[in-house]
């Protein structure tokens, strides 16, 4: 799936330095039980012990070629797990732990209908949440507690995440918290906060992660999604060999493209042949932002063509637009 749009400026702005709120649909897992930790350890490509009770943890469940089957947000209590990931993989991810976990010491239950998950996007999000409600405010990559009996899980997003805080919470509490965080903070939509995840060079189920995706391909060393000294895990055997004998052939890089114009091309040529592929693309009033595969061997700055306009790579995260 390829991504094109466009945000009005005022809209990005709120983005870097504002805040938005967002509620956007995503596959919500519990998992609890005596063996919750050590069963999911042996899943997800990143640490979970190391961090402790009251973290979140961005990583993945592989195939056992290393294939990335979907990524997660995984936020850790001492009573158990909230993972979420996007709603596309609900019915796979279901499958999975139903599959991996024994009923004996790892119980999944799908809260994907009983409850919701909201985003908080932007520098400002964070403190204006604070000044909006009653009880603590998550700090980067760790969770907590809070509204009426602890009904609203709050997650604070990690240093390179697109987002400020994360909220899981039943519909009614969803609602009540965003009614408080309105009058401090723009309501966005789906499309703000895919415009965060292009900012952050943060990889999306769908557009940049398919069923032959890699995570180095897309920046999981980076964006702090892998684990190479926890131990085993499914498929940990080819990231590990690529992280210390290889390398993969591509990588998830950013592109700024002349032009405004919605792109009707996606291959990247440099002399004649095919280097890359651009994904999701946000368009702004002189150029296009957009997340591409482009070979490993093409550096920063690199010039590029993209049906007849003119396409530069450039590190991520993107710098301030």
């Amino acid at each position: 799936m390829q991504l094109d749009f466009s945000l009005p400026s005022s809209r990005l702005h709120a983005l870097r330095a504002g805040a938005v709120w967002v509620t956007d649909p995503r596959a919500i897992f519990r998992v609890e039980g005596s063996g919750a930790l050590t069963c999911l350890q042996g899943l997800l490509t990143n640490d979970l012990v190391t961090p402790g009770n009251g973290s979140l943890v961005y990583g993945a469940m592989l195939t056992p070629k290393g294939m990335i089957v979907f990524d997660a947000w995984v936020m850790r209590e001492e009573a158990g797990f909230t993972i979420l990931t996007h709603e596309s993989a609900r019915a796979g991810a279901l499958e999975l732990f139903r599959r991996a976990l024994p009923p004996r010491l790892a119980r999944v239950s799908d809260l994907t209908d009983t409850h919701q998950a909201a985003w908080l996007l932007g520098a400002a999000a964070a403190e204006r949440l604070g000044r909006g409600i009653d009880g603590p405010i998550p700090s980067h990559g760790k969770v907590v507690r809070g509204g009426p009996d602890g009904a609203v899980l709050l997650g604070g997003g990690t240093t390179p995440a697109p987002f400020a805080v994360l909220v899981v919470a039943p519909p009614a509490e969803c609602e009540r918290l965003a009614g408080k965080f309105r009058g401090r903070a723009t309501v966005g939509d789906g499309a703000d906060l895919a415009a965060a995840e292009i900012l952050a060079g943060w990889p999306a189920l769908g557009r940049e992660i398919d069923t032959k995706t890699l995570p180095q391909e897309v920046r999981f060393d980076e964006i702090g999604g892998v684990s190479y000294t926890k131990g085993c895990y499914t498929g940990q055997e080819t990231v590990a060999r690529i992280h210390f004998r290889g390398h993969v052939n591509r990588s998830l890089r950013g592109l700024v493209i002349e032009g405004a114009e919605p792109l009707q091309e996606r291959t990247l040529m440099l002399a004649g042949k095919e280097v890359g592929q651009a994904r999701s693309a946000l368009s702004l009033e002189d150029r296009v932002l957009a997340l591409g595969f482009v070979r490993r061997e093409l550096e920063t700055g690199s010039a590029l063509a993209l049906g007849g306009r003119a396409a530069t790579v450039v590190a991520l995260p993107f710098a301030a637009v």
